[in-house]
Order: structure tokens, then C-alpha cells, then sequence
């Protein structure tokens, strides 16, 4: 990865992509030390403490802190992330936005873009406001009138607006998907603090040596864990057939149809994470009676407990069907195969291909639901232990970071290969 982005260094070019990258991840990070007016920090920062096993807590580690402390970036990317979600749910519920999308062509792709962008300023509205509403909740405001509480509301939404467009132009101008570095910067950002936090437990003799030693073992093996899986992938041998055009014939060639194992991502852990969640989200909202049956549910569904794992990982392996589903049509990739001439050796093309492609995903869709239950729920498992309570969101904070860091230096070879880089190829 260093040899990749230090020959990248040498070209000109790609030596100024890199450094607008760099200097719009900068800017991001200045954002979140700028807050909106009317909010006491301090008193939201030690709220934000006690509700660390929420949703909010977890969402706040993902922004990079911008969340405790309530600043103009506190959003963060989510809205333009939800509401690419709602879009591509859109495309396969609705026939035209998928028409749209397909057959569109490029003028196509630019409206549902601009519909996204639309959506996720009214997702921006609805957030900022429901985040306003917390804050006066918690009693963190120093004014409660309507002024200021339009002046919070319209800070956070234009600040989820240029966090939206800052993502664009890094995709745009850039190297990699602007917003995925954007989720990688605010979670590498909380990493000093939480580095910083261990060595003080340890000196201070409240995390035992031997603790601290597992944690940064099992950090290591994750990514080694994470990395192998997202390089894996089934390759299923495709044959097209010679066919003559004129005085050239065309086909008669071998390739494979890549499948990756993890071809969800991350999106199935943080849906089960934003669920599991919410039971411990609305307990911090309206605090039940001691005793109560719903302080009892709390209780039992926390993070770490055996019944909120079972469910985390259920929901994973659900949502990682789902998502593959929507990412991967059998049906229309065994069309596209017959229609160029492909076939797969022991099928015939049509119906025979797609049922085999069928079988073929869901057994690669389990390895990476495995995977992804595996990563999420040993952290989970981990922090019953004393001292390791900190680990909760450490598989899917890594899983984001080893995932993204992946990809941007893909998309720095990819670069340098368009471009024939002598030094790389060798």
C-alpha cells in the first residue's frame, strides 16, 4: 500500500489528486471542530458519555465525534448515505426510476443523482430537527426560542449539504469514493484518543497488561481477516463460441465471472447495528421504572448479552441476502451471458445458467454473512470482559476502514495502470 501511493507520488497528476483529497479531508476535519451555536459542549459531551451503547453512540463514533459535539458537520454523510439506500430500494420497487437508471444512460444516471441529493436534504431536515429536539431534551441549549432553534437546524442541514457536495468532488476531482473516505477520516480520527485512553488504563493499573495485549492482537487479526475475505472471490468459468462477422471471427474465448464473497459490504452490520440499537436509544429518551418489564428488556437486550447477539447476528445474515439480492440479479446476468454468446461449460444459457448462478450466491452470500457475523459479534462477545467494553463497534469501525483503504489503493492502481506506469508494472 505505501510502495502504491509513493509511486502515485511521482506522477504529476495523480500527485494532485492525492493532494485534494488530502486537503478536502482536511477541511472535513475542521468542520467538526466549528460548533453550531446555543449548545453547550461540555454538558452534551458528558451526555453522549452515558449514552455510549446507543444508536447515537454509535453513530457518533462513525462521524468522528461530531455528534458529542454538536458541530457543523454533525450529521455527517448519513443523510446522503440514507438516502442513496432509499434510491437504489426505489429503483427495484419502482419500474421507472429503473428504467431510468438503466436505460437512462448517462443523462439518466445525472437525474437520479440529483433526485438523491434532493432526498437527502429533506432527510438533512428531518435529522436536524430530531436532532435539535435531543439537545433540548438533554437541556444542553443556552437558548430555547424559535430563532435559534431554526439558526441549529438550518447549521446542521447546510452542513450535511456541503459534506454531501465535499463527497462529489472527492469522487469527482479525486482518488476513491469521496464518501467512504469521509466515514474512513472520522473513524481514523477517534483513533489517538482511543489509543491514548488504553495506555492511561493500563499505567493507571485499571486495564490489566495482558487485556490490553489481547485487544491489540485481536485488532491485528481482524484486518488480516478482513483483508483476505475482501480480496476473496468465486470465479465461475464462462466460454463464449466462435462466431464469424465479415472476414473475423470473434469469441472462442475462456474468462471467469467474479462473484465476491463479501459482496455486501458493510451495509448489513450497520442496518443490524442502527436495530439492535434502538431499544437501548429509546430507554435513554424515556428512562423506565427499576423493576419494570421494559427496564428488564433493556437490561437483557443490551450490548454484549446473549439475546442481543443472537439478534445482531440474524439480522446480519438477513439483511446480507437482502443486499446481495438487490446487487446481484442472476436472472439478468445469465441473459446478458446469452446474448454476447457466453455460456457456462455443463449449462445451457437461459434458465439452466441462472438457477446454477442462484445456487452459486447463496452459498457465497453465506460465507460473507459468516464473515460478517463473525467480525461483528466477536467484538460484542469480547466486551463482557472487564475492561473491554470499548470494543462493542471496534469489528465494524475496522471492517469500515480495512474495507475503504482497500478500495482507494484499487482505485490508485487502477490509475496508474490507465496511465502505464513503467515503475508500477515492473
Amino acid at each position: 500500500m505505501i510502495e502504491t501511493v509513493r509511486n502515485a507520488w511521482k506522477i504529476p497528476e495523480l500527485r494532485k489528486k492525492l493532494l485534494y483529497v488530502a486537503l478536502a479531508l482536511v477541511v472535513y476535519r475542521i468542520g467538526h471542530a466549528i460548533y453550531v451555536p446555543y449548545v453547550d459542549t461540555a454538558a452534551l459531551a458528558n451526555q453522549f458519555a452515558a449514552y455510549s451503547s446507543t444508536i447515537l453512540g454509535y453513530f457518533n463514533i462513525l462521524a468522528g465525534g461530531g455528534l458529542s459535539q454538536a458541530s457543523v458537520f454533525a450529521l455527517g454523510v448519513y443523510p446522503y448515505i440514507n438516502s442513496s439506500i432509499i434510491m437504489q430500494l426505489l429503483q427495484v420497487a419502482i419500474p421507472a426510476l429503473e428504467r431510468l437508471a438503466k436505460d437512462g444512460g448517462e443523462e439518466g444516471r445525472k437525474k437520479i443523482a440529483q433526485i438523491t441529493r434532493y432526498v437527502t436534504i429533506g432527510l438533512s431536515l428531518i435529522m436536524g430537527y430530531s436532532y435539535y429536539v435531543m439537545l433540548r431534551h438533554y437541556g444542553v441549549l443556552t437558548r430555547t426560542d424559535f430563532w435559534s432553534g431554526f439558526v441549529i437546524v438550518i447549521t446542521f442541514v447546510a452542513g450535511s449539504s456541503f459534506v454531501m457536495w465535499l463527497g462529489e468532488q472527492i469522487t469527482e476531482k479525486g482518488v476513491g469514493n469521496g464518501v467512504s473516505l469521509l466515514i474512513f477520516i472520522g473513524i481514523v480520527s477517534r483513533g489517538p484518543t482511543a489509543a491514548y485512553s488504553m495506555l492511561y488504563s493500563v499505567i493507571n493499573g485499571t486495564l490489566a497488561w495482558w487485556k490490553a495485549l489481547i485487544i491489540l492482537i485481536l485488532f491485528v487479526v481482524i484486518i488480516a481477516f478482513v483483508v483476505f475475505i475482501t480480496n476473496a472471490e468465486r470465479r465461475i468459468p464462462v466460454s463464449y463460441a466462435k462466431r464469424v462477422v465479415g472476414r473475423k471471427q470473434y469469441g472462442g474465448q475462456s474468462t471467469f465471472l467474479p462473484m465476491k464473497v463479501n459482496m455486501a459490504g458493510v451495509m448489513p452490520v450497520i442496518f443490524a447495528s442502527t436495530i439492535t440499537t434502538v431499544p437501548a436509544t429509546i430507554a435513554a429518551f424515556f428512562t423506565p421504572a427499576e423493576g419494570s418489564f421494559w427496564a428488564n428488556f433493556v437490561n437483557v437486550f443490551s450490548q454484549g448479552k446473549p439475546l442481543y447477539i443472537i439478534v445482531y447476528v440474524l439480522l446480519i445474515f438477513g439483511f446480507s441476502y437482502f443486499y446481495s439480492t438487490i446487487q446481484f440479479n442472476p436472472i439478468e446476468v445469465a441473459n446478458n451471458l446469452k446474448n454476447n454468446g457466453g455460456f457456462i461449460p455443463g449449462f445451457r444459457p437461459g434458465r439452466p445458467t441462472s438457477d446454477f448462478i442462484a445456487k452459486v450466491l447463496n452459498k457465497v452470500t453465506l460465507m460473507g454473512a459468516i464473515f460478517l457475523a463473525i467480525i461483528a459479534a466477536l467484538p460484542q462477545i469480547m466486551s463482557n470482559f472487564n475492561g473491554m467494553g470499548g470494543l462493542a463497534v471496534g469489528g465494524t469501525s475496522m471492517l469500515i476502514m480495512v474495507g475503504v483503504a482497500l478500495e482507494t489503493v484499487k482505485a490508485i492502481e487502477n490509475q496508474m495502470l490507465m496511465r502505464h506506469y513503467k515503475g508500477f508494472l515492473e
